[in-house]
């Protein structure tokens, strides 16, 4: 290998290691946000070929312009009903998140996650689907369970991690999981879930079933390699899947340009495999319905998947475990210039003459008690600061559910665990 004497008028070469427009002390900037007109972006037809729609991998689907009116032809019509029923929704998502999220600072709970600006991306998407489609959600689709008519109850008692956990404690808090309603379970292991539901598609469709599949993931998480395998996949076979890529512009401190963001759009990515693509509005919940009802009916239809961005911020830390403030501007937040997908739905209600300040006090009120006697309930079945003292658990279950039958090796483990418990504790094993 040669040096560098031998190469005198070559330029030394140098890495490009992208940054964020602002960090911390320095004013929010999103200036580099274009935002088209509401109701700008063309509709293809849903039995477009997916050349067509490669425009709007670079435009945003907009239907709420910014007096609350519904424009455009991505406008999906919807009626003041379920323009209601989603508005409650998105309102419990916020009410619930607030709740746990001061349940964890007190103790009661190891973790928690907020989808604080973000709650249009699930919810309007779960009122596009129908009951029987499968989802394969991320961190932030809390949403999903509450459109679908979850109990609040179960969702507390999972993360209470306390004797009514369906999963019996083995999840980290918010990982939630119900096959009735849908619900995949959701994996600490970035972008496993999108292979999972692009198999899961192509396996309903080589049964001749009717479901089709939806999977989100972070703008982080496409640069794992399994984002990639799935989309490969879901293009070759036209799998009836959505895919989702929430970009809400950071994963955990690492700012969406380090996985390519400030290369191209995020939905760009569906042209190099083929398949059809559209950059939505995330804090527009018509959009984010009209998007995904027009990706479910190619979907229906065996004309294969769709690549969705939702572009979003997220407005909050990462998880309690995170301080944005480390990274990012302080207010960066409320300065995102697309707004909040709660105030806008209740902004285009009142437009509508369906929503008044009287319906918006009974509802915060009927929520407020709802939220709060499902955590009353829940906490009657212990929380983590009370679980070792007033709500002993069995740890020997711990074993269970591994094996159809437990092996040598684990059955020995589990009897030196119990007799060192019975020495330290004096209880037989609890």
């Amino acid at each position: 290998m040669s040096n560098d004497s031998e190469r005198p008028n070559r330029p030394a070469l140098s890495l490009h290691v992208p940054e964020p427009e602002a960090r911390p002390g320095d004013e929010p900037d999103f200036s580099w946000v274009k935002v088209p007109a509401a109701g700008s972006a063309r509709r293809p037809d849903v039995a477009a070929p997916a050349q067509e729609t490669h425009e709007l991998c670079y435009s945003l689907v907009r239907v709420l312009d910014e007096d609350g009116r519904a424009v455009g032809p991505w406008d999906p019509r919807l009626s003041p009903d379920v323009l209601r029923k989603m508005y409650r929704d998105m309102s419990v998502v916020r009410r619930f998140d607030d709740r746990m999220f001061r349940a964890q600072r007190k103790g009661e709970t190891s973790f928690y996650m907020k989808s604080t600006g973000e709650e249009a991306i699930a919810v309007a998407a779960a009122h596009a689907l129908d009951f029987d489609d499968i989802c394969f959600p991320t961190y932030r689709q809390q949403g999903l369970l509450v459109a679908r008519g979850y109990p609040l109850v179960e969702m507390m008692n999972q993360i209470y991690s306390n004797k009514g956990d369906k999963l019996l404690g083995r999840q980290l808090p918010i990982m939630y999981s119900d096959r009735k309603h849908g619900f995949f379970s959701i994996s600490g292991n970035l972008a496993t879930q999108v292979p999972q539901a692009v198999g899961w598609a192509m396996a309903s469709a080589i049964k001749g079933d009717s479901r089709i599949a939806a999977a989100w993931i972070g703008d982080g998480s496409t640069a794992e390699g399994d984002f990639h395998a799935a989309c490969t996949f879901a293009g070759v076979y036209r799998a009836p899947v959505i895919l989702n890529i929430v970009n809400n512009q950071w994963a955990i401190s690492s700012f969406s340009g380090i996985a390519g963001g400030q290369l191209t759009t995020f939905a760009a990515r569906a042209i190099g495999y083929g398949i059809p693509g559209l950059r939505v509005d995330g804090n527009d919940p018509l959009a984010v319905y009209a998007a995904t009802q027009w990706a479910a009916d190619r979907a229906r239809h065996n004309l294969g998947p769709t690549l969705i961005e939702m572009f979003t911020y997220r407005k909050e830390g990462h998880s309690t475990s995170d301080d944005p403030t480390g990274y990012r501007p302080k207010e960066a937040g409320l300065k995102w210039p697309l707004g909040d997908p709660i105030e806008r739905l209740r902004q285009h209600l009142v437009a509508l003459g369906e929503w008044d300040d009287t319906r918006q006090a009974e509802m915060d009120e009927a929520i407020d008690g709802e939220v709060l006697a499902a955590q009353k309930e829940s906490r009657q079945q212990g929380v983590l600061r009370a679980a070792t003292i007033d709500f002993p658990q069995d740890v020997r279950t711990m074993f269970d559910d591994v094996y159809a039958e437990l092996p040598w090796h684990l059955r020995e483990q589990q009897a030196e665990m119990v007799a060192e418990l019975d020495t330290k504790l004096g209880k037989g094993g609890r």
